[in-house]
């Protein structure tokens, strides 16, 4: 039986020389994995990295959930990066990083440095799923498919608090962090739906008109004095558009990071808008908005098979 992984969400264990991590390698190698989250209040690094040299990469090691393995030395006959999973526990992400000079990681690492950090959070991503496809809260699961005709897996805790024909704020709730995901649907009209401008309208006059503060004629809107980060990518092959910042509540003192995931649902010619958020003011908020991503990332599509159809029918004329 496999053993299971262990370590906090979002820690990297980086088994690599001391002489190395200590260098220009380890330098370069730490600016990028540990580089500032996108879209939080605090700065909060993407990876918590701890650093074992390999004469300390003992068996109880072995079992972290993400580990990269690093060997910079003039014995390495090709330099290369190397993807695995599951070697010594599950669901286990490994990269091993060789490379025969400094130089040589230099320049292995700036190519496969993108590859690397999309392969480690992606790891990170499909844990939660799995958990959450596993353990999803069955009732919310069956509000969310009978208004929108979607599936969307939630963890227990998850309540339905509000909804009406078009519109549905699922919300967990403890004395110290808030947990939630605003769903919206409406027509395809224009290729300029996937703008930051029109997104951000969009967004802000849903967000106006059913999330309330708590104090009197408040509302939950778009922080505008930091532009939302745009990605324009494709979502189990639709096209979709993920948005990245910070919301506040006007008229109040509330604030906290938001992911927004807009996708074309071809075959029924809607955009379906979920818009995650967190509100933890006394705590970190990386891992809790990573939760929220990977809930709104569980989103599958009925009628996928006819939007793959289309898809691949517009890509035929292009």
């Amino acid at each position: 039986m496999r053993r299971k992984i262990t370590g906090k969400a979002g820690e990297v264990v980086v088994v690599v020389a001391n002489e190395t991590w200590a260098g220009e390698a380890g330098k370069q190698f730490r600016q990028v994995m540990a580089q500032p989250h996108i879209g939080l209040p605090q700065d909060e690094p993407i990876f918590d990295l701890i650093n074992i040299p390999p004469e300390a990469f003992a068996d109880i090691f072995k079992s972290s959930r993400n580990i990269i393995r690093i060997n910079v030395s003039s014995n390495v006959d090709s330099s290369k990066v190397e993807f695995k999973k599951d070697m010594w526990a599950w669901p286990q992400a490994i990269v091993d990083i060789y490379a025969s000079s400094t130089q040589e990681f230099a320049e292995l690492f700036s190519k496969n440095a993108d590859k690397i950090m999309s392969y480690m959070i992606r790891a990170e991503r499909d844990r939660l799923l799995l958990n959450y496809e596993k353990y999803s809260e069955k009732a919310v699961k069956n509000t969310v498919k009978d208004l929108f005709n979607i599936n969307l897996n939630l963890p227990p805790g998850f309540i339905v608090g509000k909804k009406t024909d078009d519109f549905a704020w699922l919300r967990y709730e403890t004395p110290d962090i808030s947990q939630g995901i605003m769903i919206h649907t409406f027509p395809y009209v224009s290729d300029s739906t996937f703008t930051l401008g029109y997104l951000l309208s969009k967004r802000d006059s849903i967000l106006k008109a059913h999330v309330e503060g708590p104090a009197k004629n408040s509302y939950m809107t778009t922080e505008d004095q930091l532009t939302p980060d745009l990605n324009i990518f494709r979502f189990k092959n639709n096209y979709a558009s993920e948005m990245r910042g910070l919301w506040r509540v006007h008229g109040d003192f509330m604030g906290g990071p938001f992911i927004n995931l807009a996708v074309l649902d071809a075959a029924n010619n809607r955009i379906i808008m979920l818009d995650g958020y967190v509100y933890a003011p006394r705590f970190d908020k990386r891992n809790l908005l990573r939760q929220v991503e990977a809930m709104m990332y569980s989103m599958e599509l009925p009628d996928q098979k006819k939007n793959d159809k289309i898809n691949s029918q517009v890509n035929m004329g292009n």
